[in-house]
């Protein structure tokens, strides 16, 4: 029987063992399920004699929906932005299989960055910017250690008034991803939704965006980390590996 917080544990019985973190998952192998596959089943298996557009386009499809589902699955935990992910991919398969213009394929492309940038920027008038949930959150900082030091040192609200900042700054990567995002969908994909070019196009457009929008946006959040929490190392005192979590 497990002894109650109160009651000492004798000599000869093992610490109990710190609970473990979900693992993270290896991140090139969801590149490869969610980036390159789908690319590559648009770009060969949408000629008639293969699939086709419509088997293909679906089966494309299927591997980022997929990955979606069995995150929430493994994790138990389902995040606003992965269902939106998941919204965003099926909306890209309903264009395709309904044949609507391409011309909707940017504006579905453009409007899910801008929708969240339009989230993140609302949430600077709140009690609870969202910067706290998506960059300074338990999982990345030791948010106790921090606000404790910040308290300590008088420099609370100095802090709260950077948090805004990086905020708006959050708010702009979006921002940026949504406008990228949009050109690249106009300038790559023209041919009409439901033929063999659309799938191909889009296939092109699911390998360019990540390195001219995934990266370079991956990269201003690690800015904006580094900013934030070199931020804090000046108004807590504490060292960079104190407040982070290892």
């Amino acid at each position: 029987m497990e002894p109650s917080p109160t009651t000492p544990r004798s000599p000869d019985e093992p610490p109990t063992a710190a609970p473990r973190r979900p693992p993270n998952g290896n991140p090139l192998f969801e590149i490869l399920i969610t980036v390159l596959l789908p690319a590559l089943v648009l770009m060969m298996l949408s000629k008639p004699e293969r699939l086709g557009p419509t088997w293909a386009l679906v089966l494309a499809l299927a591997f980022p929906v997929f990955w979606g589902a069995k995150e929430a699955l493994t994790k138990r935990k389902t995040s606003w932005m992965a269902v939106l992910g998941i919204v965003s991919t099926l909306l890209t398969g309903g264009i395709g299989l309904l044949k609507v213009d391409p011309f909707w394929l940017a504006v579905k492309e453009a409007a899910v960055p801008a929708l969240i940038g339009l989230i993140v920027l609302g949430s600077n008038w709140t009690r609870w910017p969202l910067i706290r949930i998506l960059v300074f959150n338990p999982t990345l900082f030791d948010v106790d250690k921090v606000e404790a030091a910040l308290k300590a040192r008088g420099t609370t609200v100095p802090f709260e008034l950077k948090l805004r900042t990086g905020t708006l700054l959050l708010a702009s990567v979006f921002f940026f991803s949504a406008v990228m995002n949009y050109v690249l969908a106009r300038w790559i994909v023209n041919s009409p939704a439901g033929s063999e070019a659309f799938n191909e196009e889009l296939g092109k457009l699911t390998l360019v965006s990540y390195p001219a929008i995934a990266v370079p946006s991956m990269l201003m959040m690690m800015g904006l980390m580094w900013w934030l929490a070199t931020g804090a190392k000046k108004l807590t005192g504490l060292d960079l590996g104190e407040m982070l979590h290892g």
